[in-house]
């Protein structure tokens, strides 16, 4: 992931399939290798209930979910003064997924805090 200029989003320029670009992750445990690919996000509260912006992936071909809470976006619009484009959620959930993988931490469906999406935010350099 790159670092965003100050006080200017990452637009939503493409076709929402290549927001994020196909990538590979290793464990730093075993050293497995993951191939990911971003499929797409939609509001998680009409299908899971949840009060998230949900992230899918493929991981070697299988459905994983990345769930941002909703919370942090306001906390984000806050602090910001502006909203978090559809493609910089995207790239937050891809870097919580790669930091999950290479911990060997391969599930489903993730569900990241308000607090988590913060730090990933400042970690990619959102501003």
């Amino acid at each position: 992931m790159t670092a965003v200029a100050a006080n200017s989003g990452i637009p939503n320029d493409r076709p929402m399939s290549e927001f994020v670009g196909p990538f590979d992750v290793t464990s730093t445990l075993t050293g497995e290798s993951y191939q990911v690919r971003f499929s797409h996000l939609w509001n998680g509260t009409a299908t899971r209930h949840s009060d998230t912006v949900d992230t899918k992936f493929l991981v070697d071909g299988r459905a994983t979910i990345v769930g941002l809470a909703h919370t942090g976006f306001v906390q984000f619009r806050t602090r910001a003064g502006r909203d978090l484009t559809d493609r910089e959620a995207s790239f937050v959930a891809a870097e919580y997924l790669r930091e999950r993988l290479e911990q060997e931490d391969e599930r489903p469906l993730y569900d990241v805090s308000a607090g988590e999406l913060e730090r990933l935010i400042e970690k990619i350099g959102i501003r």
